[in-house]
């Protein structure tokens, strides 16, 4: 799936740039609290968050993955570049450390198969323009539109790299089509959930939002949380409708991050659109098995080991998901880690 760079190719599968945050995620809660009251909650995790949820995704399904970000030097940041680095193999190459900036941070609540959300930070104090100048050779970029483009991806693009694309939400609430229309020119992919895609095409549902930012996106994916996926690619015709998975949901951080990383992989590895959506599918739902959303992402072995307990079962509902039997064998089944209750131990000297 990855190219040797000795041997004349990229020096990366793919490049991100954006944000990353210390996640700290409650889980098991009844409900949120109110003020003035306290509730307990009978879960807690710790990970890189942001866009580290996107890098540790894309790294634990083998590919060369590498981020340009800002990082505090405090032990928020030692933990998330230790993490990142060390445990899980994202190459920081572009990214830089900084005295006095202290590292955003989230707390996640998860309930009822959703999460609110308590963030602090301040603007980074480097651009993704000054870290990625020139950005490094890659096959591919995933790129989180906003208001304004960043240079690096034109060069990217310059340079032959694949460009997806998602988009946050509009805190204005206008869901400007236009503004939508000139931030992903040049784009090849876009993957945006059912909200974003009917507010910003003014549709009614979500194959009708996805045919109409076809015509903007050569490749539209519209996720749909639990309920699935729906694809169009307007270059050759192809759709597909991909309902979701029945999975004991613990917490959803992240799931849309892992759902893109597992659609990439496809697309570069050349599969069907079908393919692509099934595997993406998959991968977002064993994600909210576990906490937080980067070390929630699965590796091979947990594909693997899903396959093998649910692979028979009747093959009307999982037909889908029968390219894994060629798929599957030539992949390891190296186990990965998860995210735990501190922020990381240190050994005894």
């Amino acid at each position: 799936m990855s190219t040797d760079p000795a041997a004349g190719g990229p020096e990366l599968d793919i490049l991100l740039s954006g944000t990353v945050f210390l996640d700290i995620i409650f889980t098991g809660l009844d409900h949120l609290p109110q003020p003035g009251t306290e509730v307990w909650a009978t879960g807690l995790g710790s990970s890189p968050g942001g866009i580290a949820n996107l890098a540790v995704a894309l790294s634990r399904l083998q590919l060369r993955t590498g981020l340009a970000a800002a990082f505090g030097e405090d032990a928020y940041g030692d933990f998330c570049w230790d993490v990142l680095a060390d445990q899980e193999g994202v190459d920081l190459t572009h990214s830089r450390r900084f005295y006095g900036w202290h590292s955003p941070l989230t707390v996640s609540m998860a309930i009822d198969r959703d999460r609110s959300m308590v963030t602090h930070g301040h603007a980074a104090p480097i651009s993704a323009d000054e870290l990625l100048d020139p950005p490094p050779a890659t096959k591919a970029c995933f790129v989180h539109v906003d208001l304004h483009a960043d240079q690096w991806v034109k060069k990217a693009k310059e340079q032959g790299a694949l460009l997806f694309a998602d988009v946050g939400w509009d805190p204005t609430e206008r869901w400007e089509p236009s503004m939508l229309r000139q931030l992903l020119n040049g784009y090849d992919v876009f993957l945006p959930n059912s909200v974003e895609a009917i507010s910003y095409t003014r549709s009614d549902d979500v194959k009708a939002a996805a045919k109409s930012l076809a015509e903007i996106v050569p490749v539209v994916v519209v996720t749909r949380g639990g309920n699935g996926a729906y694809a169009i690619d307007s270059s050759t015709g192809e759709e597909a409708e991909v309902k979701g998975l029945n999975v004991a949901a613990l917490d959803p951080t992240g799931a849309g991050d892992v759902f893109g990383a597992g659609f990439v992989v496809g697309t570069l590895a050349g599969w069907s659109l079908a393919d692509r959506v099934h595997f993406a599918n998959l991968c977002a739902a064993l994600s909210v098995q576990h906490f937080g959303g980067s070390q929630s992402a699965p590796g091979w072995g947990d594909i693997a080991a899903w396959w093998r307990l649910v692979g028979r079962r009747d093959e009307r509902e999982l037909r889908g998901y029968t390219f894994l039997n060629d798929l599957l064998p030539s992949h390891g089944d190296t186990k990965v880690r998860r995210a735990s209750a501190t922020i990381g131990l240190r050994g005894i000297s």
